[in-house]
């Protein structure tokens, strides 16, 4: 049984029996994992006694050896107390497994394997580093302890050993109100100068990280039961060498949000348009690219947006020169370059055109909108950002942006991904993603519109392919919010990346694409272009992972309607993936050529009152 799939009320009753003698969930069958022991502990009430079981499945699927204690909870004692135990529990488990390694994790976190890294590690001690931070901020310039309590490994090595026995009897003798990681905190700073460590990467930790396919396996999960925050400044805490403090934006963006509660629904609605509309939106959310700084790369972004080829290329030359760049650096650099593609186009003529340029190195779904709009004009395409004021006329189309449409919006098969937000009834609309976006412009004040069809759909008139003899094999393309799941990919499987944005890139895939035997997607513009070429498809979504994808579903469903094909919406299936839970919903849908000339004639459309 998934872990994921695993729902610890449905057998609550059922185990309770037969763990309550010993108080302790014990290894039901023979560990395959000889080397370490994972433990934790949990007091009796509904919420940890089914996480507890929920985690006992997990490494039960596992194979590695376990030690999971429901403890007793006084009247007197609060979370800060019992969480104390922590202490005196794992320096006990320590003491009973001298030759393994020993692992703790939070009950109500989750874990999907355990890397060789971390089980084969050589350091003493080894965990996230607190806050799941970067190794660039490792230490405490920012936080006031060094490791993140929630899972961590403690080595056989007598120098690990010393560290938790200092814990477990300073612990015993303390008098002061505190929680577990206090008292680590005080061992580990007392004897990490003759310890080794490890830092686990964040991107290991669903949401904790950037989730890049390039990454070490995404294998925890951080759960939270809420009690942390209710405990602050009420126990002893360590604090940092320096303090941060919540910047001006951050201070304005949250009383925009509790000035837009307060209001009528009819004025902040008004007043949600408004703000849009005039770049506020994009100045208070807005944040540095990706931990990106400095001045040549802002010069790079900058040439390449404006088509300045000239500046790029001394931009860039001047990067090299001083800079090895790091991910994110490299991937603004690739971004950069896919503006340019666009912008420095031999033309004297312009066209502006919006779209999402995060995250990158872009989306395939975002980049699709210069890439197709492209094809289609020989004008140079200048980037509009969608959530900054837009001083000139220009075009929205692909995506669920209807939020972002301004007064002088040209609007081309934009969609929307809820009902929350009106949309601006004073853009000029060609075209829509389909009936129900229709709708919402009719409710927002607007005219009815009947031209439907996301512009996704013409990728087989601008790439023109045929589908011949595939290479008999499966390929998964997650949407980019998924790349954290902890998938596990079957022999027969094949994994593509959607981080791109370059027009080159956008090609090879496609052309990559169409050679699998079928396609597996949470992206719904993979799904889109698989029905453009009738490339057989499973429109999915993880289990533990449903709402990672903006919206509350409609769009998938307006799409289909607008697109004169079968209405699909995403099918939960286990990360673990298995063919026979994905043959069943994988289909063969073809998009009429007569819609796609339809969404041509609407893309030509745009373009020409945009340049009107």
């Amino acid at each position: 049984m998934s872990a994921l799939d695993f729902d610890g009320n449905q057998i609550l009753d059922a185990l309770e029996d037969q763990f309550a003698p010993v108080g302790a969930l014990k290894s039901l069958k023979e560990s395959t994992i000889k080397n370490a022991i994972i433990c934790s502990f949990f007091t009796g009430d509904a919420y940890y006694k089914s996480h507890a079981l929920r985690l006992q499945a997990n490494l039960e699927e596992l194979g590695i050896a376990y030690e999971l204690r429901q403890i007793s909870k006084r009247k007197d004692e609060d979370w800060a107390d019992i969480c104390r135990k922590k202490v005196g529990f794992i320096a006990e488990v320590c003491a009973a497994n001298p030759n393994k390694k020993v692992f703790w994790i939070d009950v109500d976190c989750e874990i999907f394997s355990i890397p060789d890294f971390i089980l084969n590690s050589t350091a003493d001690i080894i965990g996230f580093q607190r806050g799941f931070s970067a190794p660039v901020n490792i230490g405490y310039q920012r936080r006031g302890r060094f490791w993140e309590p929630c899972f961590w490994g403690i080595n056989t090595t007598a120098q690990a050993r010393k560290m938790i026995a200092a814990a477990a009897e300073f612990e015993t003798a303390a008098t002061v109100k505190a929680t577990d990681d206090f008292f680590f905190e005080e061992a580990w700073r007392a004897n990490s100068p003759n310890m080794t460590f490890q830092v686990i990467p964040s991107n290991c930790a669903v949401d904790k990280g950037a989730g890049t396919l390039e990454s070490h396996e995404v294998f925890f999960r951080f759960g939270s039961s809420g009690q942390v925050d209710n405990f602050k400044k009420k126990v002893e805490q360590h604090t940092g060498n320096t303090k941060s403090k919540l910047g001006p934006k951050k201070q304005l963006l949250e009383l925009a949000k509790l000035i837009e509660e307060k209001l009528p629904e009819t004025i902040s609605t008004r007043l949600r348009l408004l703000v849009d509309a005039s770049g506020v939106t994009g100045f208070l959310t807005g944040k540095k690219h990706n931990n990106l700084s400095g001045e040549a790369v802002r010069d790079l972004l900058s040439a390449g947006k404006s088509g300045d080829t000239a500046k790029y290329q001394e931009a860039l030359g001047v990067f090299r020169r001083k800079v090895l760049p790091n991910r994110y650096e490299t991937a603004a650099i690739k971004v950069a370059s896919s503006f340019l593609e666009y912008s420095a186009k031999p033309s004297a003529n312009q066209i502006k055109l919006a779209w999402w340029e995060n995250p990158y190195p872009g989306n395939y779904g975002d980049w699709l909108t210069p890439f197709i709009f492209n094809h289609y004009t020989d004008s140079k395409i200048i980037f509009q950002g969608l959530t900054t004021r837009a001083s000139k006329k220009h075009i929205v189309s692909l995506g669920s942006v209807g939020r972002f449409i301004k007064s002088n919006s040209v609007v081309v098969g934009t969609g929307v991904s809820s009902f929350k937000h009106a949309i601006n009834a004073k853009a000029d609309f060609v075209s829509v993603r389909g009936p129900h976006t229709a709708d919402l412009i009719v409710q927002s004040g607007g005219p009815r519109i009947e031209n439907f069809g996301d512009p996704g759909i013409v990728l087989s008139r601008i790439i023109p392919l045929t589908r011949g003899a595939t290479n008999g094999r499966i390929a998964l393309v997650r949407h980019y919010t998924h790349l954290q799941a902890p998938v596990k990919l079957p022999e027969n499987f094949d994994e593509l990346s959607v981080q791109l944005s370059h027009p080159d890139e956008i090609v090879t895939f496609v052309e990559t694409l169409i050679k699998y035997e079928s396609v597996v997607t949470s992206a719904m513009h993979v799904l889109i272009t698989c029905q453009s070429y009738g490339i057989p498809c499973a429109l999915v979504v993880f289990k533990g992972f449903e709402e990672y994808v903006h919206g509350d579903g409609i769009k998938y469903i307006d799409y289909a309607l607008g697109a004169d094909v079968k209405v699909m919406s995403p099918t939960p299936i286990n990360p673990k993936l298995d063919w026979r839970e994905i043959e069943p919903i994988t289909e063969t849908i073809k998009i009429p050529e007569l819609k796609i000339s339809e969404v041509e004639m609407a893309i030509k459309e745009g373009l020409r009152r945009v340049s009107l």
